[in-house]
């Protein structure tokens, strides 16, 4: 039975060619020295427990193969020689091995390809860290997650308890691959029985004859910009510059007490405070790199819609992507003098758009999914980078639940982050998890373009602080402190 890619999971596919990149992943760092007796965890151990879970998420031993001159979409097809120490890696940190070495080696592999020849997917077991600690780094292509299974890897590994769940011998054997002559019949034989998709995939597909027709690109552009006039424009910023493949990363964390408190001071919601501190931070980047910012000025951002939801005490479980789900589109009141009026426009804006048709996005979607084709390779994903490209500013990734304590072999996951991707024509994007009994804040930036970004971990400090002192103090570029992590890769080459 032929399995294709869903239009969402080709299109995720195809984006790559647009230059960029669309994986994600995760950031666990694990405390060994808190793990029950008998717990451990080695890199032959973390192999055992990836190689046991591969079962839950069967693409993960998947390679994904295109169909001549994009006839059709792409195919999923065992990996007649997965290999899982080639996915699965041991790395040790340079000592000291803080976690402005531990941000540096995230940059590194985030600003690296995955091979399109294996499974889209690494995973690295990172050691040297103080105290004894470890970390575990995800690396999965957007194109893994789907609706109906989506996982991230490493949600598959974790557990709820100390206890490892374990499951039956998965005696995996790969599925005889098809041929390129079936691949390539099996396409036609669907045009055959639905010649609308054949018709559409020569004109605006995923081949090379879509670079050929000039016509048809024509045609596209016209549309294209006609919508991208309808679009309602965010404000102009260096945010929206065409990503290199450089990457930078930094990391913070504050205690989830401190923003419950800010919240039930200001009677508002517990992310109405998580945003406004990440307006604090956006407010402070833009001063950096601005001589002046008038007071109504504004950042405008994309956020899941479950970020809406209330957030309750007792709520636990969950996972922490969140991909593929509704959004809707708000603005950050950057020109905002007053930490506290800034955090009511805030949450008074949120509010009001979350409730907004005109600001409501189903997120990416693929052109005429009715028809199964995913117009987006070559000239079409150059289109649609021009519609989408000033929408909004910057995305952010609010997990929409609390996330209750993690376990990986029955070792204690101390921090968790989320490493969100970064699209064409974005140079910034943030996440946020609510772990345990902290709020988590991950940056993923182009080099290029956010030279500074360590520095935004600091600001995530001076925001929060700000909000429960209500002071008004002067900005400064502060330091990360103890709770945070910065790190920049080296250029390409």
């Amino acid at each position: 039975m032929v399995n294709r890619l869903s239009p969402d999971d080709a299109m995720y596919y195809f984006l790559d060619r647009s230059g960029t990149t669309t994986h994600l992943g995760a950031l666990l760092i694990l405390d060994p020295a808190a793990a029950p007796r008998g717990a451990a965890l080695d890199y032959a151990a973390l192999v055992a427990l990836v190689e046991n879970r591969l079962q839950l998420v069967p693409r993960y031993r998947q390679v994904v193969t295109e169909v001549t001159l994009g006839l059709a979409r792409p195919l999923w097809v065992d990996d007649r020689d997965f290999d899982i120490t080639f996915h699965i890696r041991r790395s040790a940190l340079p000592q000291p091995g803080d976690d402005e070495a531990l941000s540096e080696f995230i940059a590194r592999v985030m600003s690296r390809p995955l091979d399109r020849h294996r499974p889209l997917w690494e995973m690295y077991l990172i050691e040297g860290l103080p105290d004894g600690r470890i970390a575990i780094l995800t690396k999965t292509h957007r194109c893994l997650l789907d609706e109906e299974q989506h996982l991230e890897i490493s949600e598959v590994i974790t557990d709820e308890t100390p206890e490892v769940g374990h499951y039956e011998e998965d005696l995996w054997m790969p599925g005889r691959p098809p041929g390129s002559r079936a691949v390539t019949m099996g396409a036609l034989a669907e045009a055959v029985a639905r010649p609308g998709e054949l018709v559409e995939s020569v004109f605006s597909g995923t081949g090379p004859i879509a670079d050929l027709l000039s016509l048809a690109d024509q045609s596209v552009r016209f549309v294209g910009n006609t919508v991208q006039q309808l679009v309602n424009a965010a404000p102009d910023s260096p945010l929206n510059t065409t990503a290199s493949a450089a990457r930078l990363f930094t990391f913070v964390w504050v205690p989830r007490t401190q923003v419950q408190e800010i919240a039930e001071r200001f009677e508002c919601s517990f992310n109405d405070v998580v945003l406004a501190v990440v307006t604090g931070v956006m407010r402070r980047w833009t001063l950096s790199v601005k001589d002046s910012m008038s007071h109504g000025e504004t950042v405008r951002a994309v956020l899941p819609l479950g970020a809406r939801e209330p957030v309750a005490d007792e709520r636990a479980g969950g996972g922490w992507i969140c991909e593929g789900r509704a959004e809707f589109i708000t603005d950050l009141p950057v020109g905002e003098d007053s930490p506290s009026v800034r955090l009511m426009q805030v949450a008074g804006l949120a509010e009001r758009y979350s409730q907004s048709q005109r600001r409501m996005t189903p997120g990416l979607r693929p052109l005429l999914p009715e028809l199964g084709v995913v117009p987006f390779a070559d000239v079409s994903t150059r289109v649609f980078n021009r519609i989408f490209q000033r929408s909004y500013n910057v995305p952010i990734r609010i997990a929409d639940r609390r996330i209750g304590c993690r376990y990986v072999n029955g070792v204690p996951v101390r921090d968790l982050f989320t490493v969100p991707p970064l699209l064409a024509s974005r140079a910034l994007a943030i996440s946020v998890n609510e772990y345990c009994e902290k709020v988590e804040f991950a940056f993923l930036a182009d080099r290029n373009v956010l030279g500074d970004l360590p520095a935004m971990a600091g600001y995530v400090l001076d925001s929060i602080d700000e909000l429960a002192t209500g002071g008004f103090e002067a900005i400064t570029d502060t330091g990360a402190g103890p709770r945070s992590g910065t790190a920049g890769s080296p250029e390409e080459e």
